[in-house]
This record gives structure tokens, sequence and C-alpha cells, in this order.
């Protein structure tokens, strides 16, 4: 305990030096006890959560105990920001069950019925459709033009004077909402074109739908790469973790992020010496150029197939896949650093059935904002977007 109170006091006296420290889900805890038995405001708490990211997963139920006894909204959002942040990420060591691991035969049998349950069952899901809500959170931003055609507006966090930019830590958003189709429990693109100017609004938008469980699971059996990896607790039950790798050659995992700018030069320049500079308005002095040069500013998307690893949380009795994993490997060099999702399974009615659908997905990014600029150095932005799925009805046919 006196390693974390020592810890606690560090960090408390940097403010507002704002160095991001890497912290265990016990020491977030022991930080916020601390701050609450300090009397410590909203907006100071708030600040004190923007200085941190976690080395491991704050579960939903970790989380709902810590904002019962927080500050106020700036702590929520952040400890928001924090679940979201770690949700690819490992629980702490004191939540994994104690349980063996099952042998050989036992893990095969798991995925003997895995298979069963993706190709027979998940796969053969009826055409759906669902309400879709998505909340982003992000960094580097300064607000959304009016023109953006984005439902919301940007809400900044209130910070103390220790921050020369509030912007510049992740925060609130917006939050939209749409309506999605599903085949085979897979989700489906959007049927009309997207004509907002993301790049321009400093945002980003994914293109690609929620990477889908039948087509993973597929090319991660393809592969040959699906492994034990441990037990984990997911909604209070024990459940079976496999990881699996599927590389270049078996990959059709597509990565299509907008946009990112390709900035040119045009006009006409006219280069004169000493002796033609008075003919063309030059200083006489010496050599220069003139003339009416603009920028011009064109926008692309960042695409790519990517290989990629992950994680499949399995109810061992019956194969059915309760949460999925997904991090494409992608180059240094590439604008696009990293688009990791996990997607969340659960039972809900749809009519007069209970079937097993997407119900949550978290999505962590991180890109170059300003594309490939040949510079020495660059800067990055980190988005997150968590989506909620609800009334999910059966699509009606066309």
């Amino acid at each position: 305990m006196k390693k974390y109170i020592a810890f606690i006091a560090f960090l408390l006296a940097a403010i507002p030096v704002w160095a991001i420290k890497t912290i265990s889900v016990g020491q977030l805890e022991d930080m916020l006890r601390t701050m609450q038995q300090d009397k410590k405001s909203d907006a100071e708490v708030a600040d004190a959560l923007k200085q941190v990211q976690l080395n491991e997963e704050l579960t939903v139920g970790t989380m709902n105990g810590l904002i019962g006894n927080v500050p106020g909204k700036l702590t929520i959002e952040q400890i928001y920001v924090l679940e979201a942040r770690s949700a690819d990420l490992a629980p702490p060591a004191k939540d994994l069950p104690s349980s063996p691991a099952p042998d050989a035969a036992a893990q095969k049998a798991i995925l003997d019925k895995t298979q069963a349950y993706v190709t027979g069952v998940y796969m053969k899901l009826p055409d759906l459709t669902a309400n879709k809500t998505t909340v982003r959170f992000q960094d580097n931003v300064e607000a959304v033009a009016a023109s953006s055609g984005v439902k919301g507006s940007v809400t900044d966090v209130v910070t103390n004077s220790g921050f020369v930019n509030p912007a510049s830590f992740v925060h609130y958003i917006n939050s939209t909402e749409s309506v999605v189709s599903l085949t085979g429990g897979a989700e489906n693109p959007p049927s009309e074109k997207d004509k907002t100017l993301w790049g321009a609004n400093r945002m980003i938008a994914v293109k690609e739908p929620d990477p889908s469980l039948g087509a993973v699971f597929q090319q991660a059996q393809s592969a040959g790469t699906l492994q034990w990896l441990r037990w984990e607790i997911v909604n209070g039950k024990q459940v079976a973790v496999f990881s699996f790798a599927v590389p270049k050659k078996k990959t059709r995992m597509a990565v299509n992020i907008c946009c990112f700018p390709d900035v040119s030069e045009a006009g006409i320049a006219r280069f004169y010496t000493a002796t033609s500079s008075a003919v063309l308005g030059g200083s006489g002095n010496g050599g220069g150029v003139m003339g009416n040069m603009q920028t011009n500013t064109n926008w692309h998307n960042f695409q790519t197939t990517a290989p990629y690893h992950g994680r499949l949380f399995i109810e061992p009795s019956t194969g059915t896949v309760v949460r999925m994993i997904v991090e494409p490997e992608l180059k240094i060099s590439d604008v696009v650093h990293q688009v990791d999702t996990r997607v969340d399974y659960a039972p809900v009615q749809v009519g007069s059935s209970t079937m097993i659908v997407p119900v949550k997905t978290v999505l962590n990014t991180v890109v170059v904002p300003n594309g490939d600029s040949q510079a020495g150095s660059y800067s990055t932005r980190c988005t997150l977007f968590t989506s909620e799925y609800a009334a999910y009805q059966t699509a009606k046919a066309k």
C-alpha cells in the first residue's frame, strides 16, 4: 500500500506537467480513493486521469464500482475513456480464474463446437436490422465544421489553467445514431454514400464494417493458428480464450480509413536574375522568384489488406463466441497505426426467437492526421468509438 501512496503523491505533485503514466487497475482504484479522501474537485480528478493509461482491462464491473464514488461528470467521462482504451487488454491477474488449462483433447473439443456454432448457427442468422448508437471520443480536435454533416456537437472538457490545449487529451466529441443491417451476423456497408468531409473536419471515418465473426474464424482456422491462451470471466461466466494470427497470405481483412491529405502547389513561377529583375518587377538586388502559386489539398482514403491477430472468447460447453478481439498488423510507415476492434455478443429477443448477436463494439484507432508529409516528425490522433446495438428486428423482404 505504501508504494501506491508514494506513486499517487508523485502523480499529484506532477500536476500540471501532464506526463503520461502507465498504471494498473489497482493503482487507479488507489489513486481515486486518495483523491476522494483529499476532497479533490471534479476538474482536478479528471485532469489527473488524463495523465494515465492502463496496462490492464478496466472491466465494466470494476468501472461501475468506481463511478459510484467520483465527484462529477468530468471524472466519469475520463473513466469511460480509460475503459474504452483498455478494452483489448487482459484483466488484472487477480480477476482470472485459477482453473487449470484443459488438455489438448478438451481444447480440440471446444474448437470443434465453435466451428459447428459459427458455421451452423451464427453465419445462418436471418437478415436483421438494428439501431446503432456510436459515441466518439477523440484528441487533437478543436471544432467540427458546421457543414460537416456530423450529428451532435463538440463538447470540450473543462480543465484548469494548467492545460495549454485541453483538446489535446481524449474527450467526448459526439454521439450518432443509425439503422444498420446485418447478414449472417455481419454488419453490411451503408447503402448510401457518405459525403462528409471527414479529413477537413479533423476527424476520421472507418469505411469498413466491424470484422465478421464468420470470416475471422474461418481465416484463423485456415491459418492453423488457433491456440489455447487462458480462462477469463465474461458476464460472470468462465470462458475459454483462444488466440490466433492470420498472416498476409491468408487474410482478407480490409482496412479503409477516411481521409488523409495530399498537398500540392500549382501556378506560375517566374525566376529572375539581377539583369532581368527590373523587367519582371523584382527587387533589382539579385535573383529571385515571383508568380502566382496556390496550395491545393486533395483528400484520399488509406486502404490496405492487413494481416491480423486477436482472441476468441468461447463458452466451452456450447462453442458460443461471446467476444472477439481483432488487431490488424499495420506498418510503422502507414498513416494508420492502429484500428483494433472488440465485439461483444449476447442473446437478445428478436420477435419470438432468441439470437446471439453483436451488442457492443469498441474501436481504438491511432492515425497520422496530416498524412504522408515526408516530415522528420509527425503527430498522431487517437479516436475511440463505442457502439451499442438495440431494437433488433428481422429485415423486411424486398
